[in-house]
């Protein structure tokens, strides 16, 4: 044995190289596993896969306590490859072994080294399973044959292959297993003349004169047998016997790898499918155009600490009198109310390529990194949508419901905060508060849509907008004047066509109003009105002109409005 030993020379390399029948078979098994796995021969050179960085497991490749090579990867993908080719290593040392001791069994050395090749290229159970059966059923004169597993899960007899005349009753034979124990399951291989009591237990046809089995097993692991039957008195040999035990225990290896393939196959696409799912969830409480902004490609790639700044349009929306309307709710139907109220809004938002970044309550504050128009549109189409679920509530009974926006562009920082332990994204900037000061200013200027000058400077077709000049802001706490604009493209008809009409006489009254000249203002503001008694933002200025024009101004007035409250 020491002799033949010496004269088996095997290499890992020569088993699974570029130009071996192996290759693509475990190549396709690598690009397979779902995860990063690469081979190396004993000294460590590289012999398939992509190397990739970090800690990994190594399995190595160990045949009668010699290593060959090792397999580097996550655990189950490894093992099951470190597995298969110890599998393909002891094929190879077992067809050497063989040629090096019986050179005078050419035949079933041929044989063999077929089937083992045809096993190579198959990776299912039921594909190896029916390979083994016609193999068999080729090489040994046999009426019938059947491939018989035990199903350690359904603790019941599998057939997987079968092929012949009938002598065998399947059916008979799984209801049996403690009889199949007897004759094969027990692990033993042998041949059977006296057939006397499986006839009489009707497995066998009366025609039936000679049976063969050989013992599945894995690792002293009985998994199953191969059972040849004959209408022929001693139709079966020992050295068939011996052929069929050959057969059977190279399937058995090569159907535990396959369970084992298998099995780590389900156990990764299972895993998949659950980080495909958490992923997703994710997304859903932290935007994927949030984690861009950051440089990154996925959130498991985000780092505490991770920053960037853009210039961004910034928009929130609320709706109006919330307070008095949850009142008037149960807290289910207010729930339902903002439900319906940010599904509806959310999809426009990300129509024109913006994110949410906070759904608050009744507020939502979204975040547009491109162009300006984008944010204003998504206003736009957001009021038009805000019109028809309103109309439906009405219909329905509900209180109607009306909702500000407001939008300012400026520079944002967008990053991941926290500790080791949570983190959350979060937004830096003044361009932030402003565009929230801004929606709140719908409600001082009675006006369903503003944005900045900064926002209307970043436009990229100012034309293709009908915008009101409201004049400047100085909001509470802050020393720079703001602008504010109102765009009336949001209105429906017949009140977007009114006020289209009266914009030329909203330019002049604004202009006599901030010049201090509040009786043209006045005269200019009440002809809006009789074309557009519903001009609430008219009124706004209205009564502002007129209070000036009895009682004056304040001291020091330039025509700027002083927010005292946020």
């Amino acid at each position: 044995k020491t002799a033949v030993a010496g004269m088996i020379k095997l290499s890992l390399q020569k088993i699974i190289g570029p130009n071996k029948d192996a290759h693509p078979v475990v190549a396709q098994l690598l690009a397979a596993q779902g995860a990063q796995v690469w081979i190396t021969d004993a000294q460590g050179g590289l012999l398939m896969g992509e190397p990739e960085a970090g800690q990994v497991l190594v399995v190595p490749i160990v045949l009668d306590g010699e290593m060959y090579g090792q397999v580097h990867g996550p655990q189950a993908p490894a093992e099951a490859m470190a597995l298969l080719l110890q599998h393909l290593l002891q094929k190879e040392a077992g067809q050497k072994r063989l040629g090096a001791e019986v050179l005078s069994l050419y035949h079933e050395i041929n044989i063999i080294f077929n089937f083992s090749e045809q096993l190579a290229q198959t990776i299912d159970t039921e594909g190896i399973a029916k390979a083994t059966l016609q193999k068999a059923m080729e090489s040994i004169a046999a009426d019938e044959g059947v491939l018989v597993l035990w199903d350690d899960q359904d603790r019941r007899l599998h057939i997987p292959a079968s092929a012949g005349h009938q002598l065998l009753h399947h059916a008979a034979l799984q209801r049996q297993p403690g009889l199949l124990l007897e004759i094969g399951v027990s692990g033993h291989s042998e041949i059977l003349d006296d057939l006397s009591k499986l006839k009489a237990k009707g497995i066998l046809e009366p025609q039936a004169h000679s049976l063969i089995y050989a013992a599945m097993k894995v690792k002293h692991r009985i998994m199953g047998a191969i059972i040849l039957a004959g209408t022929k008195q001693e139709q079966f040999s020992a050295g068939q016997l011996k052929l069929l035990v050959t057969l059977a225990l190279q399937s058995s290896a090569a159907i535990e790898a396959a369970f084992l393939f298998e099995k780590n196959i389900a156990e990764a696409r299972s895993r998949e499918e659950a980080i495909r799912r958490i992923h997703e969830a994710t997304m859903r409480f932290v935007p994927q155009e949030f984690i861009s902004s950051l440089g990154r490609d996925q959130l498991t790639e985000v780092k505490l600490g991770d920053q960037a700044e853009k210039i961004v349009t910034v928009l929130f929306t609320d709706i109006r009198d919330y307070t008095s309307i949850s009142e008037k709710l149960t807290p289910e139907e207010t729930f339902r109310l903002i439900n319906a109220f940010n599904a509806m809004l959310g999809p426009i938002i990300r129509q024109y390529h913006g994110f949410v970044n906070l759904y608050m309550g009744d507020s939502i504050m979204a975040i547009f990194p491109g162009a300006a128009d984008d944010a204003l549109r998504a206003g736009i189409a957001m009021q038009h949508a805000i019109q028809r679920f309103s109309a439906v509530r009405e219909e329905q009974g509900l209180p109607a419901i009306r909702a500000g926006i407001g939008m300012h562009t400026g520079p944002l920082i967008m990053g991941i905060t926290g500790d080791d332990e949570r983190m959350s994204n979060t937004t830096i900037s003044d361009t932030v508060n402003t565009a929230s000061r801004i929606e709140s200013l719908t409600k001082h200027y009675h006006s369903p849509l503003l944005l900045s000058e900064a926002t209307y400077s970043a436009l990229g077709g100012q034309e293709t907008y009908q915008v009101r000049h409201l004049g400047g802001v100085r909001l509470k706490g802050k020393r720079k004047l703001l602008n504010i604009l109102e765009c009336i493209d949001g209105y429906p008809e017949p009140y977007f066509g009114l006020k289209k009409i009266n914009l030329p006489l909203f330019t002049r009254a604004m202009q006599h109003y901030h010049s201090g000249e509040f009786a043209g203002a006045i005269a200019l503001f009440r002809q809006i009105l009789e074309n557009d008694e519903r001009d609430s933002t008219a009124v706004f200025f209205l009564q502002h002109a007129e209070r000036y024009a009895a009682q004056g101004v304040p001291a020091g007035w330039d025509g700027i409005h002083e927010m005292v409250a946020k």
